[in-house]
C-alpha cells in the first residue's frame, strides 16, 4: 500500500512500560482518513482579555453597523442621483457591495462568540467564510485597479472617455473583478479542503483564512502553497502594480495643467480613489507580508482587525468627505427623506 506524507511515532510498542518512541512511520491511507475527525475549530483571538468581551462586542457591533449603512448609503445614493450616473460611481456601488459583503462575511460570527466562552466555527463554516473572504479580498484588488484604468482614461484621454469607458466596457471590468476574485476563491478552498487535519484545531486568530488553515493541516501542503504564491503575485500585487503605474501618468498628465485651478480639479477627481487605495493595499501588505519575528496575538488581531474590518467602514467616509458630488447626493437623499417623513406623519 502506498504511504501517505503523513508521519506519526511508532507506538507498535505502547503496552511496554519500558517503550521509548524513537521512530517514526508512514500513515496508511486508511490511518490517515481516521485523522480527519475535526469538526469544528475553536478562535484564539481576543481570548486574551475575558473580562472586555462585553466591550469588544459594543464596539464590533457599531463599527458593522457603521459599515453596512455607510456603504448602504453611497450605493443608494449612487442610484438615485443623476449626476452620479458616471462609471466611476457605477464601479464605487459595486465597491460599496464588496465591503458589506467583506464585513457580513467575519463580524457577524465575531460577534455571536463574544458571548461563547468556547468561540467555535465549524468545519464547513470556516470553509465557507474562507471561500468568501478571498472572493471579497480578491475581487476589490482587481476593481481598484479597473477604477485606477477609469480615472487615468478620465485624466490622460478626455476625449476618447465616452467610447473607452462604455457601459459595456465597465460591466466588462465589473464581472471581470468578480470572476477573477471567484476563480480564486474557488481554486483555495478546494485544495484547503483536501487538505488532512489532525489537530489540534485551535486558530490563533477570529477568523478563518488560508494561511492559518495550513498551520493545522498535517499533510503536504507545497501544492497549496504554491498557489497561494502565484495567486499573491496575480490577483494581490499585480493589480497594486497596474494601479500604482497608472497612478505615475495620471499624476504626470496633472502636472502639465497649466493653471492651479485645473490641477486641483483634476486631482480632486481620483483623490478619494487614491486614498482608498493606498488603504486597502498598504493594509494586505501589512497584514499578509509581514514577518513572524517577534510574534504578537494582540498586535496580529489589530492588524488583522485594521484590515478586515476597518478599511471596509473608512471607504464610504472618505469617498463622501473628498467627494463634493456624493456629498451633494447624500445631502439630497437626506432631504429627501426627512421631507418622505413629514408628509407620513
Amino acid at each position: 500500500m502506498e504511504q501517505a506524507n503523513i508521519w506519526r511515532e511508532n507506538v507498535s510498542g505502547k503496552g511496554n512500560s519500558k517503550y521509548k518512541p524513537s521512530k517514526w512511520e508512514a500513515l496508511t491511507p486508511f490511518e490517515m482518513n481516521n485523522q480527519t475527525d475535526v469538526t469544528e475549530f475553536i478562535f484564539l483571538g481576543f481570548s486574551n482579555h475575558p473580562k472586555l468581551q462585553g466591550l469588544f462586542f459594543l464596539v464590533f457591533l457599531i463599527v458593522y453597523l457603521t459599515t453596512v449603512a455607510g456603504n448602504m448609503l453611497i450605493i443608494t445614493a449612487t442610484r438615485i442621483s443623476l449626476a452620479l450616473h458616471t462609471p466611476m460611481y457605477y464601479f464605487l456601488s459595486n465597491l460599496s457591495f464588496l465591503d458589506i459583503c467583506y464585513t457580513s462575511t467575519t463580524i457577524p460570527v465575531m460577534l455571536v462568540n463574544f458571548f461563547r466562552e468556547k468561540k467555535t466555527i465549524s468545519y464547513e463554516g470556516c470553509l465557507s467564510q474562507i471561500f468568501f473572504l478571498v472572493t471579497c479580498a480578491g475581487t476589490e484588488g482587481v476593481l481598484l485597479a479597473a477604477m485606477a484604468y477609469d480615472r487615468y482614461v478620465a485624466i490622460c484621454h478626455p476625449l476618447q472617455y465616452p467610447v473607452l469607458m462604455s457601459v459595456k466596457v465597465c460591466v466588462f471590468l465589473v464581472t471581470g473583478s468578480w470572476l477573477c476574485g471567484l476563480v480564486n476563491s474557488v481554486t483555495h478552498t478546494v485544495l484547503a479542503a483536501t487538505l488532512t487535519l489532525c489537530g489540534p484545531n485551535q486558530i490563533s486568530h477570529f477568523l478563518c483564512d488560508i494561511p492559518l488553515l495550513l498551520k493545522l493541516s498535517c499533510s503536504d501542503t507545497s501544492l497549496n502553497e504554491s498557489v497561494l504564491h502565484v495567486a499573491s503575485a496575480t490577483i494581490g500585487l499585480s493589480p497594486c502594480l497596474f494601479t500604482g503605474v497608472s497612478y505615475i501618468f495620471i499624476i504626470t498628465a496633472i502636472l502639465r495643467i497649466p493653471s492651479a485651478q485645473g490641477r486641483s480639479k483634476a486631482f480632486s477627481t481620483c483623490a478619494s480613489h487614491l486614498t482608498v487605495v493606498v488603504v486597502f493595499f498598504g493594509a494586505a501588505n501589512f497584514n499578509y507580508d509581514r514577518t513572524n519575528i517577534g510574534y504578537n496575538l494582540d498586535m496580529d488581531i489589530l492588524i488583522s482587525v485594521f484590515f478586515c474590518v476597518i478599511t471596509p467602514m473608512l471607504n464610504p467616509i472618505i469617498y463622501s468627505l473628498r467627494n463634493k458630488e456624493v456629498k451633494s447626493a447624500l445631502r439630497k437623499l437626506t432631504r429627501e427623506c426627512g421631507l418622505s417623513n413629514e408628509i407620513n406623519n
